[in-house]
């Protein structure tokens, strides 16, 4: 069987598998999260904000998939299982059902927030444990800070 190693070690590659993990898991609810309120979305911005849940879920997925590359790299193993998701997620559901637009932006206005806040501590987290894994985690907390920026406008 094959074993990847790891440029890291001990207190490092804890860190920064950590980090990666959370970021997996926050990435991959959001893009279903995304999807369930671009199915049922409803209202006066139906068309633009149907468009943006696209943008949305297709940044958390490929986003999702680096993170999951960059620990198998590292000789860790990523957990996106849906039961893992499930039990490791934070980020607020959306009601079953029709949601209104303006209940959407106000939504995601606090799902990006919370998770730009979330992702900007990993970032910090990983700045001296892993600098590679940093910049990965930088570059997809710039795409969901325009996210967060481009919900809010609308609110």
């Amino acid at each position: 069987m094959a074993h990847i190693t790891s440029p890291l070690s001990g207190d490092n590659l804890k860190v920064t598998g950590e980090a990666l993990q959370g970021a997996l898991t926050d990435l991959l609810d959001l893009a279903l999260v995304g999807k369930q309120a671009h199915w049922n979305l409803v209202g006066r911005n139906f068309r633009s904000l149907h468009l943006q849940l696209d943008d949305i879920v297709s940044i958390a997925r490929n986003n999702a998939d680096e993170v999951a590359e960059r620990a198998v790299a590292l000789g860790l193993n990523p957990d996106g299982r849906a039961a893992t998701v499930a039990r490791e997620t934070v980020i607020q559901q959306p009601e079953l059902g029709y949601l209104e637009d303006a209940k959407m932006v106000a939504m995601f206005t606090d799902v990006l927030g919370a998770m730009v806040k979330r992702m900007r501590e990993r970032v910090t987290a990983t700045e001296e444990a892993d600098p590679v894994s940093q910049d990965l985690l930088i570059s997809a907390t710039q795409e969901l800070e325009k996210q967060h920026w481009m919900i809010q406008a609308q609110s």
